[in-house]
C-alpha cells in the first residue's frame, strides 16, 4: 500500500493506495496536513472499475479499451473521494472550468462535443485573464452563499487544471451548430443535463443528499444553452452572454 494526504475542494483526506503512480496521478494536491477522512482503495475496488469499463465499451459499441490496474485504480479512487464529498455539499461534475478576473464559467456536454476546445478559445482570446480551473471532473461546492468550482486531480487528458476554488457564475451545455448561437434556459431545461453530468452515489444513503446538492445547484448559477461550431467567433459571443459584458476587453 502507498498512503499519501491531499487536498482536494477544500477538504484534506488520507488515500491508501496499491500504486504508488496514483500518488504522482494526485502532485499538485499532496499535502502533510492532517486528514478529515480516509479512503482506501483495494484489490475487488478495480476489479469493479474493469467491469463498469467493459460495460461502457460495449453500450458505446466501441473496442474494449483494457485500462492499465493503476489507471482503474485512479478512477476508483475518484468514486471513494466523491462518496465522502456528499457530506462536505460538494458534487463531482463532468465539464470543463475556465475563470476569467475571478469568476468561473463550466461548460458541458455529451463527450466529444467540444468541450476542452471551447475553453482553449476562452485562454486565446482573452489571455492571462483566462485560468483553466480544470478540463474535466470538476468538485463543485455548494453552499447557501454560492457555488464554487474547484480543481481536481481528475482534469482529463491533457491535465490542465489548478488546485484552486473559483465562485462559479455560470453553466452552458454546448452543442454542435453550423451557426453560433445561446440562449438563457432555466434550471428546469438545465436540470437533465445537471443529472447526466454529475456523478450519482454509489451508496444508497447518499442518494437524498445528492437530490438536494442537485436542486441547490439549479438555484445558485445562470444556466444556458449554446450552438457552436467552434470558431473563435463562438467564445466571444459565449463570454459575453454569459459575463455580461459588452465587449472583450
Amino acid at each position: 500500500m502507498t498512503d499519501f494526504v491531499i487536498t482536494i475542494a477544500g477538504k484534506t483526506a488520507k488515500a491508501s493506495t496499491l500504486y504508488e503512480s496514483t500518488r504522482d496521478y494526485c502532485r499538485g494536491y499532496l499535502c502533510a496536513e492532517l486528514p478529515e477522512f480516509s479512503v482506501q482503495v483495494l484489490p475487488e475496488d478495480l476489479i469493479l472499475e474493469r467491469e463498469k469499463s467493459d460495460r461502457e465499451d460495449i453500450v458505446e459499441g466501441r473496442t474494449s479499451q483494457r485500462h492499465s490496474d493503476a489507471y482503474l485504480e485512479t478512477i476508483a479512487l475518484q468514486r471513494k473521494v466523491v462518496e465522502e464529498f456528499f457530506a462536505y455539499d460538494t458534487l463531482l461534475f463532468h465539464g470543463s472550468v475556465v475563470a476569467v478576473d475571478g469568476q468561473a464559467y463550466l461548460f458541458t456536454a455529451k463527450s466529444g462535443t467540444g468541450k476542452s476546445t471551447h475553453t482553449r478559445l476562452w485562454r486565446e482570446m482573452l489571455g492571462d485573464r483566462a485560468v483553466m480551473v480544470n478540463d474535466d471532473k470538476p468538485f463543485l461546492e455548494i453552499k447557501p452563499e454560492g457555488v464554487t468550482a474547484w480543481g481536481s486531480p481528475w482534469m482529463g487528458k491533457h491535465r490542465l487544471g489548478a488546485n484552486i476554488g473559483v465562485p462559479l457564475k455560470a453553466i452552458c451545455i454546448l452543442e454542435r451548430g453550423e451557426e453560433n448561437r445561446i440562449s438563457p434556459i432555466s434550471a428546469q431545461e438545465a436540470l437533465p443535463m445537471l443529472m447526466q453530468q454529475s456523478q450519482r452515489p454509489q451508496k444508497a444513503q447518499n442518494y437524498p443528499k445528492y437530490l438536494e446538492l442537485i436542486d441547490k445547484l439549479a438555484g445558485k448559477v445562470a444556466f444556458y444553452r449554446m450552438a457552436c461550431n467552434m470558431d473563435p467567433q463562438a467564445a466571444e459571443m459565449a463570454y459575453r452572454a454569459m459575463s455580461g459584458e459588452q465587449t472583450v476587453k
